[in-house]
């Protein structure tokens, strides 16, 4: 073993160690904690971790939470059959929040039906933990991803609107979380809130985790708009006056198709996505997100209405 990989063992065990304290801390502290999952890369890390954290002499043990999604109902086929494969795998409970059931009720009003589902998810994150009952919820979230991200503590304390104020939060120090809630309030936990993309994807390496294979480098017809490459779907279709290409493309995040853009990339596995990864000059969020170009404030609104 090379000493330069003897050091990225020894960092990501770090990580890991610190992840596994909190996904248990969480168990411990919360009465009805669920983990958020979607089947994109960094839930499939967090969920490798938590089943890490219930391992009993080698073996893992049930998880003690269910699994939850908010589905938008556009997202990308691919990840939709990943998740339900992997959950089906593992015997996991798994709750789906629609947000179509939130349109049907009027909760969610949308100008029109191809507008992007994004921002609405957090009307039916609210409505699900309500309806369940959850008091933590578990996220993927990394502070490297986008400014607001960096602010959040791990344990976002959320109040009884399911909102999120950047100028309450509780201190951690010395990696002490109050889990304290009073009726109606709840927790937003962050276990892997210290690790980078790269530490996600050289993590994927070493633990030879799956993933949705538009993560991977494929042949997908777009559009080059605002210095993004679009794809085309019946959600996002070329404009008139625009011109399509197939290219080789993968994706560094994936979402709502109605605001996720994949990259240029000829990566076919995680080695290749971590040379990648180690030269990009921009965040995966500024890379391929439609939503997140509308203000440098975007994020930090939806998460103060509720978002993850």
């Amino acid at each position: 073993m090379t000493t330069q990989t003897h050091i990225q063992d020894a960092h990501l065990d770090w990580l890991e160690a610190e992840s596994i304290y909190i996904i248990r801390e969480v168990i411990a502290e919360c009465n009805r904690p669920a983990l958020l999952f979607s089947g994109g890369k960094d839930s499939v890390v967090l969920l490798a971790l938590a089943r890490k954290a219930f391992q009993l002499e080698g073996r893992t043990l049930e998880l003690p939470f269910p699994l939850v999604h908010i589905d938008t109902g556009h997202n990308y086929p691919e990840v939709i059959a990943f998740r339900d494969e992997q959950v089906k795998k593992l015997n996991a409970k798994l709750i789906v929040g629609h947000v179509e059931d939130s349109i049907k009720k009027g909760t969610v009003v949308l100008r029109k039906d191809t507008d992007s589902r994004n921002a609405a998810q957090a009307v039916t994150l609210l409505e699900t933990i309500a309806t369940h009952g959850f008091d933590a919820l578990m996220g993927g979230a990394r502070r490297d991803e986008e400014k607001a991200r960096a602010k959040e503590r791990i344990f976002s304390f959320r109040d009884e609107f399911g909102q999120w104020d950047p100028k309450a939060q509780r201190p951690e120090l010395w990696s002490l979380y109050n889990a304290k809630l009073h009726k109606g309030e709840n927790m937003r936990v962050f276990p892997i809130s210290n690790w980078t993309e790269l530490d996600i994807w050289q993590y994927i390496a070493r633990e030879k985790l799956e993933l949705p294979s538009i993560y991977y480098a494929h042949s997908r017809e777009i559009v080059r708009r605002h210095g993004l490459l679009v794809p085309v779907t019946p959600l996002t279709p070329k404009a008139p006056h625009e011109q399509s290409e197939t290219v080789s493309v993968r994706f560094r995040t994936v979402g709502d198709i109605s605001c996720t853009c994949p990259v240029a990339s000829d990566a076919k596995d995680p080695f290749d996505i971590i040379k990648e990864t180690a030269i990009a000059d921009i965040s995966e969020r500024s890379a391929t997100r439609m939503d997140d170009q509308v203000s440098e404030s975007a994020m930090e609104q939806r998460k103060k209405q509720g978002y993850f």
